[in-house]
């Protein structure tokens, strides 16, 4: 098994399309700001999960999900500021996916924990 046959790794690529479909309707003056930040935060998040997986170290893997949820929080933040500003309209379903990507990682590090514990 590797990171392709994650769940979680496979809909945080989702989101990433998402994510560069969103911000392709930015304004040019954001190439360097917002639109920069959200495109690498959610690039991260996939690329964490993988290279997380890969090391070969539950005790790796769970801090590589650390980062890939903490470019989750990253993610949703910016959102929340590109709403504020009017930019988008941050809609249920690109929220549901963030909390369910959310959940996910949280569940896998539960049960990475808990083999560590074994």
């Amino acid at each position: 098994m590797t990171h392709k046959d994650l769940e979680v790794y496979k809909l945080s690529l989702n989101l990433v399309e998402d994510i560069y479909k969103l911000t392709k309707g930015f304004p040019a003056s954001e190439n360097f700001g917002l639109t920069s930040q959200l495109r690498r935060a959610a690039v991260s998040l996939p690329s964490n999960i993988a290279e997380g997986s890969s090391r070969g170290s539950t005790k790796d893997f769970i801090r590589f999900l650390n980062m890939a949820s903490g470019s989750l929080a990253e993610i949703e933040t910016q959102l929340v500021i590109a709403e504020r500003i009017g930019y988008i309209t941050f809609d249920d379903t690109l929220q549901n996916n963030i909390i369910t990507i959310r959940k996910m990682l949280y569940r896998l590090k539960q049960a990475l924990r808990k083999k560590l514990s074994k």
